[in-house]
């Protein structure tokens, strides 16, 4: 008979009600803290009740969509948050997307309303962009009833901040709280069920437009416990740092795990390095979550990085290849750096390293995936045939994590899914013990002159020049080999390298066929919400070869 008193049973609830939990359990402490201002749990349950009485008197109610094109900032949180409680589905929307992107977006997603910010952000101006998507906008009869012909079900846009033509001015919607009671909100929170949508992410990959990933409640809510309680272990002390944008699910299911354990979520407007170490002092993070090489690669060459007391963190998480890995736990050696493995389809992530793994299987795994969710290794070139521990293939899931499917994407979703099963796209491998470890997207792939190289080990190699801040790697055409490597490589402040010494640097260290035949050298990088996009690379290679 099986010991059920080491048997933990499952939690889940609806991301309201987790607030609400929260909200009760923890009143006065710190529940979102910006370097400006902060909200207790108590304040921020308010809030979230007051942005979702005005956004109910705007007509959104149970299943509606609504976008967010908004700044890191509390209201985005708020309003986020407001929404689930009336029962619709939260649509962050990526920030850096341009006119064309967001009229895709918005028409795709079947927004039935959007909140957006006249603040001139870090990405765009918000409200230029959209009047450049819909031409109609300034000439609006009712912000209230638009009739956008490439947008058919949007209703309305407010503009939080000053007024714009064809938005709903920030005053009315505040305004229209009053229109709704309290007790309404609390009877629509009452009926969301565990499997309704809760927000629809649009992640990007090789396609030429991002697809929608709606997550359910019990997608998102029971992750983001499971990263608590399976993993991070917070308490209602923890202050846990999190930088990336709130249209990403970096900064989104850390939020969800801070609910659970009643921990502050600290987050920035923008990332700057020197302002983000300086609140890391000053509020006294004890868990770090930068997460992407670019972020924590600028911290730790800042000036400030060594005159700054980060004693209280403990944790920090980053993924990255093995060689970064090390460098930036050796920067942080009061801290456990531990890593994870993710993806927008299992609502973020779904494993992550234990603190009490050893630093070789933190460099080297991902971990072990959270109870309830299910993985394998395929063959790519053979579905049929699943691969014994420690061989490289297809990674599948199953499991709670994992959504129902891209929205309104049947021929996607017929490519993604097979028997229950979510194909990855990723080159992973399985060990003995069940942690995975990951080897780059299948797609990332190079076939030199016959041979498979993976982006990610030219990449890894390359950044352990002390030159080199980042590098990405791909796959260009060539006559004889049909693909080789060209380097795209960003040097750190004040550094000077060449073409040929980052050739040197990789011969005689890997394999002839692995080294870049082409190296180009970048300031700014073509940027998804956390990713390079790969694709932008290539065409502009490509543009290079039309110029000649």
């Amino acid at each position: 008979m099986a010991d059920m008193t080491v048997c933990k049973p499952i939690e889940a609830t609806t991301l309201g009600d987790l607030l609400l939990r929260s909200a009760q359990r923890y009143p006065k402490r710190d529940a979102l803290v910006f370097p400006d201002s902060s909200q207790t749990y108590a304040e921020l349950w308010q809030a979230a009740v007051t942005r979702a009485r005005a956004l109910h008197a705007l007509g959104i109610g149970p299943g509606d969509h609504l976008g967010l094109l908004l700044p890191n900032g509390p209201e985005y949180i708020e309003i986020l948050l407001g929404a689930v409680l009336c029962g619709a589905v939260a649509v962050p929307i990526n920030a850096r997307n341009k006119a064309a992107e967001l009229a895709y977006v918005i028409e795709n997603g079947d927004l039935k309303g959007l909140v957006t910010s006249d603040a001139i952000s870090e990405y765009a101006d918000f409200g230029g962009l959209l009047a450049a998507a819909f031409a109609e906008l300034a000439t609006a009869a009712d912000p209230l009833a638009l009739q956008l012909p490439g947008a058919p079900r949007l209703n309305f846009m407010v503009m939080l901040g000053a007024s714009c033509a064809g938005f709903v001015a920030e005053h009315d919607f505040d305004a229209a709280a009053d229109q709704v009671s309290e007790e309404r909100i609390l009877a629509l929170r009452a009926a969301v069920r565990l499997g309704d949508p809760c927000i629809m992410m649009y992640t990007s990959g090789t396609t030429a437009h991002p697809k929608g990933c709606p997550l359910s409640h019990e997608n998102l809510v029971r992750n983001g416990i499971a990263m608590n309680r399976q993993n991070y272990r917070l308490t209602e002390q923890d202050r846990f740092w999190t930088p990336l944008p709130m249209f990403h699910m970096s900064s989104i299911l850390p939020m969800v795990c801070c609910f659970d354990a009643g921990a502050a979520m600290l987050t920035m407007g923008r990332f700057e390095a020197g302002a983000a170490l300086e609140m890391l002092e000053r509020e006294g993070a004890t868990v770090a979550f930068p997460s992407f090489p670019t972020v924590t690669n600028d911290l730790i060459t800042h000036g400030d990085f060594a005159r700054r007391d980060l004693s209280r963190i403990r944790r920090i998480n980053n993924v990255a290849p093995v060689d970064v890995l090390r460098r930036f736990q050796d920067a942080f050696p009061q801290a456990v750096q531990t890593g994870a493995y993710g993806l927008t389809e299992a609502a973020g992530v779904i494993a992550f390293n234990q603190l009490e793994e050893d630093l070789e299987r933190r460099l080297t795994t991902c971990g072990l995936p959270f109870d309830g969710i299910e993985v394998r290794i395929t063959d790519p070139d053979d579905d049929a045939r699943v691969l014994p521990p420690g061989q490289r293939g297809e990674l599948w899931i199953r499991g709670y994590a994992v959504f129902g499917g891209y929205y309104r994407a049947p021929e996607k979703n017929a490519e993604a899914f097979a028997d229950g099963w979510f194909r990855t796209g990723d080159l992973c491998s399985v060990d003995v013990a069940g942690a995975i470890s990951f080897h780059g997207r299948l797609k990332d792939m190079l076939k030199v002159g016959g041979e498979n190289v993976a982006a990610v080990e030219i990449e890894s190699h390359l950044q352990t020049h002390p030159a080199i801040k980042f590098a990405q790697v791909i796959g260009v055409s060539d006559a004889r080999l049909s693909e080789v490597a060209a380097a795209y490589v960003e040097l750190h402040e004040g550094a000077v390298l060449s073409e040929q010494e980052v050739i040197d640097h990789c011969r005689g260290r890997m394999a002839g066929f692995k080294v870049p035949r082409y190296v180009r050298f970048v300031t700014e990088w073509p940027m998804s919400a956390t990713k390079v996009q790969k694709h932008r690379l290539r065409e502009l290679f490509a543009g290079e070869a039309t110029r000649v």
